[in-house]
Parts: C-alpha cells; sequence; structure tokens
C-alpha cells in the first residue's frame, strides 16, 4: 500500500487570506529559529556553510569594533520594513538608541545604516535580487553583499543614490575592504577562511 493511514500530517503553517505579517513571528509557535519574512511569506532558515558562519562572524565583531559609540553591530536580528517584510540579514549595523530592550525581537529600518548579507546556495536570489530592493525601498544607506570566490571572501559595496532611491554599486572589494562609509574601516577579506586544513 501507498498509503499510511496513521501517518502524521506535517504542521505546516496555513497563511491567513492576505498572507502572514511582521508581527506574525512573534506569534506563530514552533518557527524555526531564524524564520524570515518575505512579501507576506514565511522564509524558513537553512543550514549555513562553514564559509557562511566565518564570514558572518568576521563582519560582526569587526563592524561591532570600528563603529562609533551611537552604533551598534548585530547578527541574524530582524529589521522591520513593512507589514509584509521582516527580513533577517546576517549582520545589520543600527543606531544603539533603537534598542529599548532585552526582549526586543525586531528594529525598525529607519535604525538601520548597513546590513551585510552572505551569500548561500539558498539565498543567491535573495540576496542578489530581492532584499536589496526592499533594503533600498527602506531607505537603508549602504548594502553589502558577501560572495564565496573559491573560498575566498568578495565584497560588493553598496551605496543608496538618493535621487533614484535604488541602490548603486560602488565597488567589489577582493582581499582588503577600506572604506569610510558608513564609518572608516580597514578589513582583511583573507581573514575569512574555514582553517580546515593546514593549507588554508
Amino acid at each position: 500500500m501507498n498509503a499510511t493511514p496513521n501517518a502524521a500530517k506535517p504542521a505546516w503553517p496555513v497563511p491567513p487570506e492576505g498572507g502572514w505579517t511582521a508581527d506574525d513571528l512573534d506569534r506563530l509557535p514552533n518557527l524555526p529559529a531564524h524564520t524570515q519574512l518575505i512579501d507576506a511569506s514565511l522564509v524558513f532558515p537553512c543550514p549555513h556553510s562553514v564559509f557562511h558562519e566565518r564570514a558572518m562572524s568576521f563582519f560582526a565583531r569587526h563592524l561591532d569594533s570600528a563603529a562609533p559609540p551611537e552604533l551598534d553591530a548585530l547578527c541574524r536580528f530582524t529589521v522591520g520594513i513593512d507589514r509584509q517584510n521582516r527580513p533577517e540579514p546576517d549582520v545589520a549595523v543600527l543606531r544603539s538608541d533603537a534598542l529599548g530592550s532585552h526582549e526586543q525581537t525586531r528594529v525598525p529600518a529607519t535604525a538601520v545604516v548597513l546590513v551585510v548579507e552572505v551569500v548561500g546556495p539558498d539565498s543567491v536570489s535573495r540576496d542578489r535580487e530581492t532584499k536589496p530592493l526592499k533594503y533600498a525601498r527602506a531607505e537603508i544607506p549602504h548594502y553589502w553583499r558577501v560572495e564565496n570566490e573559491d573560498r575566498r571572501a568578495a565584497v560588493h559595496s553598496f551605496e543608496l543614490e538618493p535621487t533614484t532611491g535604488a541602490y548603486t554599486s560602488t565597488r567589489i572589494h577582493r582581499e582588503r575592504m577600506k572604506t569610510v562609509v558608513p564609518f572608516p574601516v580597514d578589513l582583511d577579506l583573507t581573514r575569512i577562511k574555514p582553517h580546515l586544513d593546514k593549507e588554508q
């Protein structure tokens, strides 16, 4: 027999008419950690590669260290863009005054000055196409996209062009990333590596 009468039915959340809202992420039971809301749809997380984890940790650590006192860098913390979109960038640099309590689960996009996304196999179109459009629409001034080029990090940096409301590419950084916006940083990108053997 092909059917199993007593097989458990998957407990997938069924969206209401019009889709999920940003507030639903805080109310829905048993959601996987780091679930995002994109266009009123839930986006569940996939396992991260070693490169992804090292790149995310690298940028969070160095950006938090270099940021002026009025800014904080957070890993995988959701950003409220609108009712239908609550993405979770790998790293977000935001105004410290936007953090009001230890129980807070999101920050408004208006408080964010930079988002960093590390591209993974499951997030290519989101990180290259979908999210940049939404971050730009939310007027987040800076967007960095980190690509894995044969186990080496390449950072594509973008800045919001105020007259068009779209991101414009400023540079592709390899080996070293030196910039003064949104604050001065000088990053040795060669340090983002898996360390899986002595040759790396």
